[in-house]
């Protein structure tokens, strides 16, 4: 086949899929799910499993309809992230860049952010051990996804992240300082170190993943050991606005940037001036193309890295192409008539075929001698369960025009110590998200690979070791045990390997990794264990580096200690737990956590929510010592999932609340408006009741409720193929229910028709309700009906709307809060607005990066404003300074 037929969408002209963690689909999360926990869950079903290996476990449920491949479900995730930003079109250039001048230009309200999770954040806190965590698989503290690293002989280390901007340490890791706030993206995309010793930023994620953000271009910091990044230090000018950067690369005197928009090039010496557009393999559907408004422009000039010949640097080969497969796909090198074209044979091992041939990495031996390569598959994605891997190669030429010969591919690396052994889940099933690739400065022959794991050769590729287990849970050296971190087992890093370098510090070499759950680190040369795992992993997450990607925030009072407890719901770190005498915050949920309730009376009586509506469930906080695995009458967390979480009528983060007056009955939106009435004591999923049938096609993007009075929008189809959205309103008892009539173009002065985000009620009156409305204006959108605004207001309980955004600029809005005293606080993609009561214009919360912010909440007294930030953690101010 050519171009694959089932290919996924990249609508990310702004944001590109979802979480991807293997840590966290519990069986009862996936479409069609049996609805039963799994991973470190699974270990409730332990009495099979245990006469095979103590702990095992089983990664992944079967029966869901993507043969048991989570990559489908995360692309999934994916798309539906970025529909939220992009539907009912695609996102013209410069958007984020106008809302951000546009933001700082905002007066500034009194009072000041205060970050309240900047300490360590222990994923195995033997304090949670309940059936419902990961705690015990060994990635110890952790942070937010870091998606670049780079690493200098003098202990200075650079962590990039997806979306909380670049960290440094002087002191080999840890002691961590952003140096990248002043900029206008905080998302990363690449990160080096030049001969000089310069330290390179690429700006925009390049994992196509559902929360990566794009960026504002490439920038250079000529002293990396002191300096910090601003605006004036941009490389060339605005071309690279609005593009991922997956590779940076050097050669002749030339930066190169593998970008979402072709490969381009800059002199490394002068650094004004434009960018030169090297190659785009379809330059009709860049931006200014005659096909730049087609929904598939964004994945028509994907470039993923750039190899250049040490022994000549004119020689250049580019690997270009979308993960899922398109024509365009392929190597490419420069002919003698200065042209670029597509390398069709002579590679050796290293395919040629469009359809094998995705997204690639490079790496190249200090001598010159060596050349490797990673190779994701689109016909593997496409059609193996088990693994989009299609192999790890060498070049013993040192030239990256080859031989290549294949040195690795996934059932081998499986059979090295890998803890991905089971049918569905095995080494590369995301290949197209985690990829990295260097090679000891020392020997030519030590290559240290990233996928979901961490894998090691001495020897150029004749045999691997796991030095990076995904997690320790089905090896048998794995206990539960709360005196131990992982019982017998060493710790390992987090799963979903994305950024590395090698480094020295006082004279020792380390290698870095980032991954999923922050950076890690162990000597070049380290130990290994008999089963080949590295038995001397360090977490570099000390606390001080805080890039924690929140989608929620919930808060009560901590009954125990006094205070308050805050919890909130992480891309691919579960739920943390923050008790108020807490100086280390512990994990009592595993994997992706959505939306979060805790009851403000007590902050122990708290649900998660996972994928596709999957709900837990705990009443102390799921504070557990590991005793259920004998005896699961002890287990303390509870899968409350509705019924839409086993059709797959729910999106892959679905809207959870409480009502306002009564914090025991709670909404939750699928296709249909769900209801139940026993608060945390809920037990089982068929406590819930279908209110509402939002109708076929059609799924809930945000519910309220308040004294009984639910509101819940919803959208079908989602995306920019006939993109249409709505309001329903009715009460919690099933009466009373109706479609609100919105115009179906989004005309000016109503509801735009583009993604509704979330509601805000007044707690004085239930028919005072206010919405937040997310994607760009139609100045933007390219996209019939986009319409304009972000926040509109109701008085009559949802009948007609009033556009109150004024001067708000125009950026995405994700949620609102209605304080006390009647100001309005609305979350944004860059940043925290609020209007004073009795005002029509908004002014801008304290100054917070260029970090979304996708859940504001008030604590339980209601004078402190809480925000769960995308990247930087959570942050608090207290009202009374609003003004």
């Amino acid at each position: 086949m050519s171009a694959s037929t089932r290919r996924r969408r990249w609508l990310t002209i702004w944001a590109i899929t979802a979480s991807a963690a293997l840590v966290a689909i519990p069986a009862g999360a996936a479409p069609g799910g049996s609805g039963s926990p799994f991973g470190a869950r699974a270990l409730a079903r332990l009495a099979a499993e245990r006469q095979q290996s103590v702990g095992a476990i089983t990664p992944k449920a079967q029966a869901d309809d993507d043969d048991g491949n989570e990559a489908d479900e995360i692309a999934e995730g994916a798309d539906q992230y970025a529909e939220a930003r992009t539907s009912p079109g695609i996102v013209a250039p410069g958007a984020y860049g106008a809302a951000w001048t546009g933001m700082t230009n905002l007066r500034g309200t009194g009072g000041s952010w205060r970050n309240i999770t900047d300490l360590p954040y222990n994923s195995d806190d033997s304090r949670y051990r309940d059936i419902d965590s990961n705690s015990s698989g060994g990635s110890g503290d952790v942070t937010g996804r870091m998606a670049a690293i780079a690493a200098d002989d003098d202990g200075y280390v650079y962590a990039g992240s997806a979306g909380g901007g670049v960290w440094r340490s002087r002191t080999g890791g840890g002691r961590w300082r952003p140096i990248s706030d002043r900029l206008p993206s905080q998302s990363t995309g690449a990160l080096a170190l030049d001969g000089a010793g310069r330290l390179w930023l690429g700006t925009g994620e390049a994992t196509t993943n559902a929360d990566a953000y794009l960026g504002s271009g490439v920038y250079v910091l000529s002293d990396p050991h002191h300096g910090t990044f601003s605006a004036r230090s941009r490389v060339g000018g605005a071309e690279l606005e609005s593009t991922t950067i997956h590779e940076l690369r050097f050669g002749g005197g030339k930066v190169w940037a593998a970008t979402s928009e072709g490969v381009w090039s800059h002199s490394t010496k002068t650094l004004k001036g434009a960018w030169k557009l090297e190659f785009a393999p379809n330059p009709d559907y860049l931006p200014g193309g005659s096909l730049a408004g087609d929904p598939s422009a964004a994945y028509k000039n994907i470039a993923n890295d750039i190899a250049i010949d040490p022994k000549d640097p004119g020689k250049v080969v580019l690997a270009v192409g979308w993960r899922s497969g398109d024509d365009y796909n392929g190597f490419y090198t420069k002919g003698a008539d200065g042209t670029w074209t597509r390398i069709t044979g002579g590679l050796g091992d290293l395919p040629a075929d469009p359809d094998d041939v995705g997204n690639v990495t490079f790496a190249r031996s200090a001598d010159g001698s060596r050349y490797y390569a990673v190779d994701q598959s689109p016909e593997q994605l496409n059609t193996n369960p088990d693994s989009g891997l299609e192999g790890i190669y060498v070049s013993r030429s040192g030239s990256p025009t080859g031989p290549w010969t294949k040195i690795a591919d996934y059932r081998g690396l499986a059979a090295d110590g890998s803890a991905l052994t089971t049918s569905g889940y095995m080494p590369g099933v995301q290949a197209w998200y985690n990829q990295f690739l260097t090679v000891d400065p020392a020997n030519p022959e030590h290559v240290y690979a990233g996928l979901e794991e961490v894998y090691e050769t001495k020897d150029g590729g004749s045999t691997w070791s796991t030095v990076g287990p995904y997690w320790n849970f089905s090896f048998p050296c794995w206990s539960i045990d709360p005196s131990k971190q992982t019982g017998d087992c060493s710790q390992t890093t987090h799963s979903d390997q994305h950024g590395v370098a090698i480094g020295s510090h006082h004279g020792k070499s380390f290698v870095y990794v980032g991954n999923d759950g922050g950076v890690y680190k162990r000597p070049v040369n380290g130990s290994q264990d008999a089963s080949g795992h590295a038995t001397d992993w360090t977490s570099l997450n000390d606390g001080t580096i805080d890039t924690l990607q929140y989608y929620s925030v919930g808060i009560g009072k901590d009954l125990a200690h006094g205070g308050v407890s805050v919890t909130g719901g992480l891309q691919d770190n579960g739920q943390s737990v923050l008790r108020s005498n807490d100086t280390v915050m512990g994990s009592d949920f595993g994997g992706d956590g959505g939306d979060t309730l805790t009851d403000p009376a007590n902050g122990c009586d708290l649900a998660e929510e996972y994928v596709y509506l999957a709900i837990q469930v705990t009443q102390n906080c799921a504070v557990n010592d590991g005793s259920w695995v004998n005896d699961a009458g002890k287990a303390t967390s509870y899968n409350v999932a509705p019924a839409d979480n086993a059709t797959g009528e729910a999106r892959f983060i679905a809207p959870l609340a409480a009502d306002l007056k009564d914090s025991s009955t709670w909404v939750a939106g699928g296709r249909h408006v769900w209801v139940q009435t026993h608060g945390y004591a809920i037990r089982s999923g068929d406590e819930w009741t279908s209110v509402y049938d939002l109708g076929a096609g059609r799924t809930a993007t945000a519910v309220a409720a308040s004294g009984g009075k639910v509101y819940a929008a919803w959208c079908g189809p989602c995306n920019n193929q006939g993109f249409a959205r709505g309001i329903s309103v009715g009460n919690a008892d099933g009466t009373g229910w109706h479609d609100i009539a919105l115009p179906a173009t989004g005309a000016d002065g109503t509801v735009p028709n583009r993604y509704l985000s979330g509601f805000a009620v007044d707690p004085k009156n239930a028919d005072h309700v206010f919405l937040a409305v997310n994607g760009f204006s139609r100045h933007w959108t390219e996209g019939p009906g986009a319409g304009v605004g972000h926040v509109f207001e109701s008085r009559d309980g949802g009948t007609t709307w009033t556009d109150i955004s004024a001067n708000l600029p125009d950026v995405p809005a994700n949620s609102a809060v209605v304080t006390a005293s009647g100001g309005l606080a609305v979350a944004t993609d860059l940043g925290v607005v609020y209007r004073a009561p009795g005002r029509t214009t908004w002014q801008r919360v304290g100054s917070l990066p260029a970090v979304a912010v996708l859940q504001l909440k008030l604590g339980p007294d209601g004078s402190t404003l809480y925000a769960a930030t995308h990247g930087r953690g959570i942050y608090t101010v207290r009202v009374r300074d609003l003004r």
